[in-house]
């Protein structure tokens, strides 16, 4: 199984970019065989991100921001897993399958806009998710990596938590176990109130229904989710409070109230 991704990877490829740069003119074959043989799965370093509308999308509150992990979060570190038997199914079949219909296993009522093309490094991908009273909570996120057996989603400023989710297909023996991984912090004050209030719940259901929805386009009769959740740091980061200032559920909810008067000023 491919291993989880995380910053540590991420900046070992960009020191080896820069050796390589460093170096005195080296023969091309040589500059090839220092890259990292998975250096195709990991998306370009970017400073903000930049998205192009989507149709049915509201598309807000991503494009120039800057990407989040669990270390630039607020709220106690979580790290999510559920997990799936797969049966017989080949664990690249199940992950190819994952990648290229992904917004068809979502709960009903939440939209993922990605590529036309599946889940590639390097994507930006826009959401709305339902979060009751009929406002959609408008972000998005970010394909760190992508290869065979797995693929991970990065967290834009805004976003509910600050992470990763990574989702992974492995082969044991005669069974393929599929799952996804959440490690995260919640971005602000006000995501770790909702987080104690139901969100975590809420997250799990929506998880384990997207593994049922997988599971059933893979073949599987009767898919079970099992489901893990550890608190990894209980502390929370209070110098990171003033991350509420780029809240995309409160600007979500503004920008819902605010659409009426907008579309009267254009009439």
């Amino acid at each position: 199984m491919t291993e989880t991704a995380g910053p540590d990877r991420v900046a070992s490829a960009e020191q080896i970019g820069l050796s390589a740069r460093e170096a005195a003119s080296p023969p091309p074959e040589a500059a090839r065989l220092a890259e990292p043989r998975d250096v195709a799965s990991w998306a370009r370093k970017v400073e903000r991100l930049e998205v192009d509308p989507r149709e049915g999308v509201r598309g807000t509150n991503v494009a120039g921001r800057r990407l989040t992990g669990p270390v630039q979060g607020f709220g106690k570190m979580w790290q999510k897993t559920y997990r799936m038997d797969a049966g017989a199914v080949p664990a690249e079949q199940a992950i190819a399958t994952w990648r290229e219909h992904f917004p068809e296993f979502w709960p009903k009522g939440n939209r993922f806009a990605g590529a036309l093309t599946g889940i590639n490094p390097g994507d930006v991908a826009l959401l709305d998710l339902a979060i009751g009273g009929g406002v959609k909570l408008s972000t998005g996120v970010f394909v760190l990596y992508a290869d065979a057996e797995s693929f991970t989603l990065m967290t834009p400023q805004g976003h509910m938590f600050a992470g990763w989710i990574t989702f992974s297909a492995e082969r044991v023996g005669d069974t393929t176990t599929v799952q996804a991984q959440v490690l995260m912090r919640a971005n602000d004050p006000l995501y770790e109130m909702a987080m104690a209030m139901g969100g975590h719940r809420k997250e799990d259901k929506f998880w384990a229904a997207t593994l049922t929805a997988l599971g059933q386009r893979l073949g599987i009769a009767d898919p079970t989710v099992e489901t893990r959740s550890t608190c990894v740091d209980s502390k929370r980061q209070w110098r990171h409070a003033r991350n509420v200032w780029h809240n995309s559920m409160v600007r979500s909810v503004l920008q819902t109230l605010a659409a009426p008067f907008r579309r009267r000023g254009r009439s």
